[in-house]
């Protein structure tokens, strides 16, 4: 599986079936990053192109190292979020500089 990055396709800001013809990024990493992903609701309804792709909140990288525009969470964070998550719960995003 897939999330299609690349504002030509139709799939744009999608989830896809690989391979794809189009720019994507791999939902399976070897560094676990995808184990859990939830897909925060940005540029989905509706998709403009260009307008960016995809925001996950996913495991963390080693140390809390900088993601590419996502939030990464230690696992077991993200465990407790899932348990208390529903489909309609809003999620607020603060920088903390």
């Amino acid at each position: 599986m897939g999330w299609c990055d690349d504002p030509r396709s139709k799939a744009y800001n999608k989830l896809i079936k690989l391979p794809s013809n189009f720019s994507y990024e791999k939902l399976y990493r070897e560094n676990n990053i995808y184990d859990i992903i939830l897909v925060l609701n940005y540029n989905m309804n509706p998709i403009i192109k260009n307008k960016g792709s995809a925001i996950f909140i996913h495991v963390s990288k080693e140390n809390y190292k900088k993601t590419e525009g996502c939030i990464g969470l230690k696992k077991i964070h993200l465990l407790k979020i899932l348990e208390i998550i529903k489909k309609n719960t809003k999620v607020k995003i603060v920088s903390q500089r």
